[in-house]
């Protein structure tokens, strides 16, 4: 008996394997999109991403840090995407250096650079750190570059979930 839970009509019955496989295959040689979450502390935003990162069909999502987090927010999609752990920034970046994928950290930190503004790589991982302190001083210096999400309100930032799925489609609207 395949999947009937969050999934689209076209793979509704589908097993797990089989919708995982052709993600993959559409992804084929790329533009490649991987999702890194850094040390979160509230698993509802992973669970957010998670469900974002896979609507983009991600090649992969990445844990930062802790390796336990509450899957309920994700909906069953971390099931269909590769999920990958890593316990630091550094050994994420370590990773994404030896598969040519440019690590772009996504926080409002001084200096960072405005994302409407930014030209993504086309093979990226965009790093995102926890909620409420943002990118550790280890994943900044693992990011080629530091974008935000300009902001014309009054609150100090974007939920970490909306961040995400913001930042992901910025990425998607340049590589089609």
């Amino acid at each position: 008996m395949g999947d009937a839970r969050n999934v689209v009509d076209e793979f509704r019955y589908w097993t797990v394997d089989a919708i995982r496989a052709e993600l993959d295959r559409r992804r084929g040689d790329g533009p490649w999109l991987h999702v890194a979450i850094e040390n979160w502390a509230h698993d509802l935003n992973i669970g957010s991403v998670v469900r974002t990162a896979n609507a983009f069909n991600a090649a992969g999502v990445h844990i930062v840090g802790r390796r336990k987090w509450n899957r309920r927010g994700a909906m069953v999609t971390e099931k269909y995407l590769h999920l990958h752990h890593h316990p630091d920034a550094e050994a994420l970046a370590a990773w994404a250096g030896e598969r040519e994928l440019a690590v772009v950290g996504i926080d409002n930190l001084p200096g960072s650079r405005p994302l409407e503004e930014y030209e993504f790589p086309r093979d990226v991982v965009l790093l995102f750190g926890q909620e409420s302190t943002g990118l550790t001083a280890e994943a900044q210096a693992a990011a080629e570059a530091v974008v935000h999400i300009t902001q014309r309100g009054s609150t100090r930032s974007l939920n970490a979930g909306a961040a995400g799925a913001i930042a992901m489609f910025a990425w998607a609207q340049q590589h089609r």
